[in-house]
């Protein structure tokens, strides 16, 4: 789905954390990162259990330069990974922040 498209439901008062997540992910596509850490915020914010979304707004955060936030994000997307099961984002997520420590 277009960004247009998916801002529309939006505006009808479609909201849920997957709606937050999709639009995030699209402006995160398109490099809009500020637009996408606005999204990801409201997503987590609405399902703080939402580890996919914790993981790309770290990633956004960095892209905007905000290393700290983003190790922040990660590190509550861990929690989150972890509390759900979700084993892949744990891994990648622990990836993340390792590499992150090694540059800071």
């Amino acid at each position: 789905m277009n960004i247009e498209a998916l801002e529309q439901m939006l505006a009808k008062g479609m909201d849920s954390p997957m709606l937050r997540f999709g639009l995030g992910k699209a402006y995160f596509d398109a490099d809009r990162f500020t637009d996408a850490i606005g999204q990801f915020q409201r997503c987590v914010e609405l399902d703080p259990s939402y580890s996919a979304a914790w993981k790309l707004l770290g990633k956004a955060q960095l892209q905007v330069g905000a290393p700290v936030d983003a190790a922040a994000a990660w590190r509550r997307g861990l929690l989150a990974a972890q509390s759900s099961g979700d084993k892949q984002t744990e891994k990648e997520l622990t990836v993340f922040l390792k590499k992150l420590n090694k540059t800071e």
